[in-house]
């Protein structure tokens, strides 16, 4: 769900003292703001309170887990009932709920994505079999490549320690947050993609004209060149 997406204003803003919380304000802010967060726990908060109040959380077995202006309602058997039940509150709230990213996933079967992490069903690459866990999104993943991408170009006209060492920062951070669940398969791709993008830049800014596979081996970039290695850490 989303808490008024794109937002750029919102003006004497009242909410009803019949919801236990009266509030009036005038308010500018974006979203990724350093207030877009502070609104969303706001609205989620009285969410929360209506969902726990009229008794759905226990009736439902529903559990609600809220991170600023998304949420995940986790219950067993009354997914459809959960789901109306979400979509008939929002609007008396105040807020609305983004229809393209809310949807009714069988976490025994499928995946749902949630803070960066994709959620449900898993599958061995040993034996194939399944089983239910955690690991980094795909878009999580994605997303850290675009960004050593992005700083390992060309026009980077800083040093190699300089460079790696801000690649190396970018990796631990990356790491220290995704570090629940299964991460050896992203682990496994982040560091091929760093393997390929940091050889190229080596090699364009030595001009060598080969795919110097050898003069910047993988052993070596993780090793005497000194870039983090996540499978290594």
């Amino acid at each position: 769900m989303s808490v008024c997406p794109f937002a750029t204003h919102i003006k004497r803003l009242v909410m009803s003292p019949a919801h236990d919380l009266a509030l009036e304000a005038e308010v500018t802010f974006c979203v990724q703001g350093v207030l877009s967060p502070v609104l969303a726990n706001l609205y989620m908060n009285r969410f929360l309170k209506y969902w726990r109040r009229n008794g759905h959380r226990d009736r439902l077995h529903a559990h609600v887990v809220a991170y600023a202006d998304d949420l995940v309602i986790l219950t067993r058997g009354h997914a459809a009932e959960a789901m109306a039940r979400l979509q008939t509150a929002m609007p008396r709230l105040g807020l609305k709920v983004n229809a393209a990213k809310t949807t009714t996933v069988d976490a025994r079967t499928q995946q749902f994505d949630f803070l960066g992490y994709s959620f449900g069903a898993h599958r061995t690459r040993r034996n194939g079999a399944w089983y239910l866990g955690a690991s980094p999104s795909k878009t999580s993943v994605q997303r850290l490549k675009t960004h050593v991408r992005a700083l390992l170009v060309p026009s980077n006209t800083g040093t190699w320690f300089e460079t790696r060492d801000r690649l190396n920062r970018m990796l631990r951070g990356w790491a220290g947050y995704f570090c629940y669940g299964t991460v050896t398969p992203a682990y496994r791709a982040v560091d091929a993609h760093v393997d390929e993008r940091a050889r190229h830049f080596l090699r364009r800014r030595h001009k060598v004209a080969t795919r110097a596979t050898r003069q910047f081996s993988t052993p070596r970039l993780f090793g005497d060149l000194g870039v983090t290695s996540l499978q290594g850490r």
